[in-house]
């Protein structure tokens, strides 16, 4: 196949592989004793419609998700196209995860991202591990979406922003 490179499947050649593919991204935070926690994921993925259970992954070496892990219910903000700061800044080790971002308090500990493409609150079902990672898995209890934002994509290492395509898509089965 024409443009076909070999590459190593080490962690380095997996990194490379994996960032062709396209994610999109989200916050996921909640109050902990008052104060707002949360952290950028671009591994977010719809699991089930019966229970409604969504996804997303964690490094085993986070040190926010310890945190976020006793919280009753979390806020799942599935950030639009123009919060790429929002994205650079909850991803961050360091400072104020929250700092110029627009929160909202759902039920329980559950905190949500203004200006978001759509929001989920849910509690957490089931942690898997997964190698270096843990697979979450949130029953979601609650959900809202806006319809004049679009998604914020992680794409090749960049912030990506749909094409506007005018033409009708067929509907792809499962």
């Amino acid at each position: 196949m024409t443009g076909l490179h070999d590459i190593p499947a080490d962690a380095r050649g997996l990194r490379h592989a994996f960032a062709h593919f396209p994610n999109g991204v989200v916050a996921v935070c909640a109050d902990i004793g008052g104060v707002p926690h949360g952290m950028a994921v671009s591994t977010f993925v719809p699991v089930s419609l019966d229970p409604p259970l969504v996804s997303f992954c964690v490094q085993n070496t986070s040190s926010t998700w310890p945190r976020l892990t006793g919280a009753g219910r979390l806020g799942i903000s599935l950030l639009g196209a123009g919060q790429q700061q929002a994205a650079q800044t909850l991803g961050a080790r360091d400072g104020d995860r929250f700092h110029g971002l627009e929160l909202h308090h759902g039920h329980g500990e559950a905190v949500l991202i203004g200006g978001s493409s759509a929001w989920i609150e849910g509690d957490v079902y089931a942690e898997v591990p997964a190698g270096d990672h843990r697979v979450v898995l949130v029953r979601v209890q609650r959900l809202a979406t806006s319809t004049e934002i679009e998604p914020l994509l992680f794409h090749r290492s960049r912030f990506r922003r749909l094409q506007n395509d005018e033409t009708k898509a067929g509907s792809v089965a499962g």
